[in-house]
This record gives C-alpha cells, sequence and structure tokens, in this order.
C-alpha cells in the first residue's frame, strides 16, 4: 500500500482545474518523485461519484463502475505517495469520507483542501450550476442540503468539509491551502499544492495547463433561461458535452462579460457564515498554507449588478450574437462533413479499385472497405 494518500476534496471553483490539469500533464514527472496519480480525471470523478454512493453510475459510461476499486488497488500497488482529487469528493458526509479513508489503511491519510472566501466560490460556482443545464436562480443556490450532492450546500461548507474529512486524522495531516493573492505568479498554487505533497513543482511543464472560466453576468442569465428549452439534453454527459463544453465555453465564455453578486441579503448572510467558519478553523489546529483572512467575505453589497438586473435588450443582443456564432459553426461542421463525404468517396474508390487488382486477400480489402464505411457514418469529429 501507498506511504501516504492525500485526498484533494475541493473546494469547487477553487483552481481545481488548473492543479488538476497541470498534475495530469506532469504525471510521469511526479511519479519520478515517488507520488502517483493513478487512472485519469475521469476515473477520479468515478471514484468520487462512488464514495459519494451516487445513483446511476453505470448509466454514465460501461467503465464507470469499479472506478474506486480501481483506484485503491493503484494504491496498494505503489510503495510511495498518491493522490486521489476531485473537487466533488468535498461534499461526502463524514460517514462516507471515513470509510474512502479507511479503503486506503495502512497508508498515511491526508486532507487538501484549496479555498478562497465563499462569496466567490457560490456564486462562481452558481454559474458551473448553469453551465450544466440547470435553472434554478443565483439566489436559490444551492438548492440542496443533501450529503453527496455536489451541487449542495455540503461542496461549499468549509469548515464542514474540513470537519467531515478530518474525521478522526490528527490535525496536521488535514491541510487548507488559500488561494494566493490575485497579483501572485499563477504557477503559485501549483508550487504550494505540490509542496504539501512532498513534491517540487519547480520543473514542471505549464503548457498544457487549462483553467475552467466563468460565465459573465448576461451570459449565465441566458444560459439559465434557454436550459429549460434543451430538451433531449437530460443525461449527463449530454450536459457536459453540449450545454457546458459547447454552447458556454465554446459559444459564451469568449464573450468575457461581467461579475456579478447574489442579493444584498444574500452577500450578508455569506459574510456571516465566512466569518464563522474562519472561527471554526482558528480554533483547530489544522495545517493552513495561506492567509485565513482572505476567506472574509470583503466585497460591499450593491458594487455588482444581480442577474435580476440584466435587461431584455441585453438578452437580446447577446441571443443575437449567439445565433450568429452558432451559424458560423455550422457552416464550418458543413465544409467538414462534405470534405469528410468527399474523402470517403476517394477512399472506397480506391478500395474497390485496389480489390479488383488485387483479388487473392479480398476478405482483407473488404474488411478496410467496412471499416472505412463505419468511420463515414459517424458524427463529424470536430462536433464530438
Amino acid at each position: 500500500m501507498a506511504r501516504r494518500v492525500f485526498f484533494h476534496v475541493g473546494l469547487p471553483k477553487t483552481g481545481t482545474t488548473y492543479v488538476q490539469s497541470v498534475l495530469w500533464a506532469n504525471r510521469k514527472a511526479l511519479a519520478e518523485q515517488g507520488v502517483l496519480f493513478p487512472g485519469g480525471p475521469r476515473e477520479h470523478l468515478w471514484a468520487s461519484l462512488s464514495v459519494r454512493e451516487r445513483p446511476g453510475l453505470a448509466q454514465r459510461n460501461p467503465e464507470a463502475e469499479g472506478a474506486w476499486d480501481r483506484v485503491v488497488e493503484a494504491l496498494a500497488a505503489w510503495d510511495g505517495d498518491a493522490l486521489v482529487s476531485h473537487e466533488f469528493l468535498g461534499s461526502a458526509s463524514a460517514e462516507q469520507a471515513q470509510r474512502a479513508v479507511a479503503a486506503v489503511a495502512p497508508a498515511e491519510a491526508h486532507v487538501i483542501v484549496t479555498a478562497r472566501d465563499l462569496l466567490t466560490v457560490l456564486s462562481s460556482y452558481w454559474q458551473e450550476y448553469v453551465k450544466h443545464g440547470f435553472e434554478s436562480t443565483l439566489d436559490e443556490f444551492p438548492v440542496s442540503r443533501e450529503s453527496g450532492d455536489e451541487w449542495g450546500w455540503e461542496a461549499l461548507d468549509l469548515a464542514g468539509v474540513l470537519r467531515r474529512w478530518g474525521g478522526d486524522l490528527p490535525p496536521e495531516r488535514v491541510h487548507l491551502l488559500v488561494l494566493p493573492e490575485r497579483d501572485a505568479p499563477r504557477e503559485t498554487l501549483v508550487l504550494q499544492f505540490a509542496e504539501l505533497l512532498g513534491a517540487d513543482a519547480s520543473g514542471f511543464s505549464f503548457d498544457r495547463a487549462r483553467e475552467n472560466t466563468s460565465l459573465g453576468l448576461v451570459e449565465a442569465e441566458l444560459l439559465r433561461r434557454v436550459s429549460p428549452h434543451l430538451s433531449g439534453f437530460g443525461s449527463a454527459l449530454d450536459r457536459g458535452v453540449w450545454i457546458r463544453g459547447y454552447l458556454a465555453h465554446r459559444i459564451l465564455v469568449p464573450r468575457e462579460g461581467e461579475r456579478f453578486l447574489p442579493s444584498d441579503a444574500r452577500v450578508a448572510e455569506l459574510a456571516r457564515l465566512a466569518d464563522e467558519g474562519i472561527a471554526e478553523i482558528q480554533r483547530s489546529s489544522y495545517d493552513v498554507v495561506g492567509d485565513l483572512e482572505r476567506l472574509r467575505v470583503t466585497v460591499a453589497p450593491g458594487s455588482l449588478r444581480h442577474p435580476d438586473d440584466v435587461s431584455p435588450d441585453e438578452l437580446f443582443e447577446a441571443s443575437l450574437d449567439t445565433i450568429a456564432k452558432l451559424m458560423q459553426e455550422m457552416r464550418v461542421v458543413r465544409r467538414n462533413n462534405s470534405t469528410l463525404k468527399k474523402s470517403l468517396k476517394d477512399a472506397e474508390r480506391a478500395l474497390e479499385e485496389a480489390t479488383a487488382e488485387d483479388p487473392e486477400p479480398e476478405s482483407r480489402w473488404s474488411r478496410a472497405l467496412d471499416k472505412v464505411r463505419r468511420a463515414g457514418g459517424g458524427p463529424d469529429p470536430e462536433t464530438r
């Protein structure tokens, strides 16, 4: 079994995509330093669903079931340190977290939680919720307090996440990493995270780093209102690929819209909750990296607009721009399809001619021709 296992369990919208993308890209360099990052990003997503006992795992992908068991098996076969990382893990109940920690025994379990102020986390996570095709308003979010629900309050409650995942662990093995100042070099977060793992990220490549960019005010409200009309996109895969991946990230995010705030009453509530959480953390002996004061809500109520302030004219203009971009995208898709169809016909003709000239290996040519025809019947590669 691994010597130490680090569970990175969120919070969401705290640079998790950035950290994970850099670590996946430098997985080999991590392993050379004795830190295993097993499986792949989807494996860790599926493992988080299993740990949290979320329904419908088998419907997501035939390979999803057993993901957590495969991760544990990889940890058991490793004699160094290891990392399990997904922000959805943070919403696990205390019992679910304890079972996950017990599953890696006798490894020394550690917990890492990345954090920023509650107002930023909640506002950013709401627009992520909207990206997945849901339609609750900012002031209604989060809509659930059910344990294990990645869109519920449990995922955002910093002190609660630390408490549930910390469990019976010695407090020095519960690490809270507060995001660096905005003007700090972008690599700082990864360097600090790697240091918690006992690794040196100074030589890592950051070329494949990704960030989960947020929707602006008008764009988020437009998508929230469009989502009820997107019938047929109800599966997690469709929501992730088409609503989040295509409509949100490819079409709406590049508009670079303005930031926004919940209602004044909600901002005040979040400020109070943040202060209470900070006080609880200060009473603990957790390993804190960074300045806890950065977790306070310091934005003044009313300093940014609320989604309710978006006017019909703004939505109309954003809709026109979106339709124009979709038309441009469809033109590219049609051109690509035409090129693919022509290439398919040329390949079929060449294979048929080759079969006629060389009848001996007919079965080989037939198999190749069938393969080309099957490939031609699939979706355009640009739209997968």
